[in-house]
């Protein structure tokens, strides 16, 4: 690679690669990226100033929260637990969801194009519709309580981990892959004893950090009538009990805490 020649502060020459100057094709996308965020902000109607002016009242809402009602304990520690079974069980139907289509879209699994279209076209419609739209689904389908919300983070979450999964399938070392195959294994064996063993950290790892995603998500969810802490959340917003609305943002602040530093113990443990 040939080298230009610049001088440096103390006067002696300094060689710079040709392959990382700045040439004028990199100017022009720099100039065209930000001329596209500056159309998008005038898009988006985005107003500086009203943020300026904005961030006082925050900080007003925030002061009413201070000291939170200690006493709401009584009515919170049941939608609680609720947002925490919602999250789990979402997790678990988005694994049973989520790890068939995922195999079925890996390409060092399934051959078929047709069929890993098809798979995946399956988890791009699941995802793309977000857990609050499912949930608004569910509960219509099934009525109030928990068991919506889980359904809504397993069909939406089930899209994103299957795509996690497939990912991590098609990036495993070909080695073992190829010594099974030598000694005549089956393609279920391939996966099962070949890959899988490769992929189960990984999977692990992005199971637990959308388990967190899950309790955040969870508290939205009780909004629209699918259990949890989000019911209890709206409701005192609603009735200007900003006390109880700080002792519940506390809640929650809480549980995703305690789970965040669980999740980072296991995943500690498996690397």
């Amino acid at each position: 690679m040939s080298n230009d020649l610049l001088t440096g502060s103390d006067g002696r020459a300094v060689s710079l690669p040709v392959g990382k100057k700045w040439r004028f094709h990199h100017i022009l996308l720099v100039a065209a990226g930000v001329a596209f965020l500056l159309w998008c902000a005038d898009g988006a109607e985005l107003r500086p100033k009203e943020i300026v002016r904005a961030v006082p009242i925050i900080g007003v809402y925030f002061a009413r929260m201070w000291p939170p009602r200690w006493g709401f304990a009584d009515s919170v520690w049941k939608p609680a637990l609720e947002t925490i079974y919602i999250a789990i069980w979402g997790n678990v139907l988005a694994t049973v969801i989520g790890l068939p289509l995922g195999v079925l879209a890996a390409r060092n699994v399934v051959r078929s194009s047709a069929l890993r279209s098809l798979a995946k076209g399956v988890l791009n419609l699941f995802r793309s519709i977000s857990e609050l739209i499912w949930a608004i689904f569910f509960v219509a389908a099934v009525g109030l309580g928990p068991f919506p919300g889980a359904l809504a983070l397993g069909m939406n979450y089930g899209g994103i981990l299957g795509r996690l999964y497939a990912e991590a399938m098609e990036n495993v070392e070909s080695g073992p892959i190829e010594a099974l195959q030598a000694t005549g294994a089956g393609r279920l064996q391939v996966i099962l004893f070949a890959i899988f063993p490769q992929v189960v950290p990984q999977f692990v790892t992005y199971n637990l950090y959308w388990f967190e995603v899950a309790v955040r998500s969870a508290t939205v969810l009780g909004m629209v009538g699918a259990g949890g802490l989000g019911f209890e959340l709206i409701t005192s917003i609603r009735l200007f009990e900003w006390r109880e609305t700080g002792f519940t943002l506390l809640v929650i602040l809480g549980m995703v805490t305690v789970i965040d530093l669980a999740s980072t113990y296991i995943r500690s443990r498996i690397y």
